[in-house]
């Protein structure tokens, strides 16, 4: 299985790189995206559990839910993806949920190890706190993350997140074992004017 995969919509990031929707379309690239990181994922995430990796037909399932909530306005779900030919490698992802009532969301994103330290995540996410702040309309969007994770915790630095507070043992892994999280939040005015201000690093 393949992390590669053709893409009729696509979103661009730069010129090698890009955001395709992810839909049942993908699975089977998301799927062997998944699958090369699923290990270092389940450090951080608990949605990751290294005693049952996520089979084929669960990722199916759970791409054909963020589909509907899509539909609806509650979820934008992208995989960050990188020229393969005339094909696209997914090397990534990042997502918007949101509550329009509370005219909020929260953002989370991951990249595969061997696309660290490009500017992937900076620029995937860049794009979609645009539309966050932007066409959606949100006032508010939050970010959270493991205290140990050096490298997401960068990231919401160089978009201009405000580090807000700890949530202590705030996360529950599928073995039983809690952890702290680090609650970031990002106004829309801030990012308006960031961006009128030449926008974050790319770096």
């Amino acid at each position: 299985m393949s992390t590669v995969t053709p893409a009729m919509f696509t979103c661009p990031i730069g010129h090698d790189a890009a955001l395709i929707p992810r839909t049942v379309a993908i699975a089977e690239a998301h799927q062997a995206l998944l699958m090369a990181n699923y290990e270092r994922l389940a450090q951080w995430d608990p949605e990751f559990d290294a005693e049952n990796p996520t089979t084929l037909d669960e990722t199916r399932s759970r791409l054909e839910r963020q589909g509907h909530a899509w539909l609806k306005g509650t979820k934008l779900p992208l995989d960050i993806a990188v020229r393969a030919g005339r094909d696209w490698q997914l090397v990534g992802v990042v997502s918007l949920n949101c509550d329009m009532a509370m005219k909020a969301g929260e953002i989370g994103y991951w990249i595969d190890a061997a696309f660290e330290g490009r500017g992937l995540v900076t620029r995937a996410a860049t794009a979609v706190l645009d539309q966050a702040f932007g066409h959606i309309g949100l006032d508010r969007v939050e970010l959270r993350t493991g205290t140990d994770n050096a490298r997401s915790r960068n990231v919401a630095r160089r978009l201009g997140f405000t580090e807000e507070g700890l949530l202590r043992e705030a996360v529950i892994f599928p073995n039983g074992s809690r952890d702290d999280d680090v609650v970031y939040g990002l106004l829309a005015r801030e990012w308006l004017k960031s961006r009128e201000q030449d926008g974050p690093s790319q770096s």
